[in-house]
């Protein structure tokens, strides 16, 4: 009996962590997209360089990274390694990569 309950609740958490998972993920509509691509060319950044910071969709830019903002959308900028960031700012966690 008590691997059996023991298999529901290890269910149970994994189902709740995905639902929550799907639920931190963030779309750019591609409207964003083109606002986002006209500006960044409009206003060019200088690139920054950091070490052991993977720039993935999801990952999380260190609070000593200036963010940049772009008029019109709720998120930011910076350009990485010569690669523009796109970070939502509540979570500095990156939502899109540009090249």
């Amino acid at each position: 009996m008590k691997p059996r309950i023991l298999s529901v609740i290890a269910g149970v958490m994994l189902l709740g962590g995905t639902g929550i998972a799907a639920a931190q993920d963030v779309i750019v509509t591609p409207e964003q997209q083109t606002v986002i691509r006209e500006y960044v060319q409009k206003k060019p950044l200088a690139s920054i360089s950091l070490l052991g910071v993977e720039l993935n969709v999801g990952s999380p830019l260190p609070d000593t990274v200036e963010l940049h903002e772009i008029p019109d959308v709720q998120y930011r900028y910076v350009v990485v390694n010569d690669h523009t960031v796109v970070v939502d700012p509540a979570t500095r966690r990156i939502v899109a990569v540009i090249n």
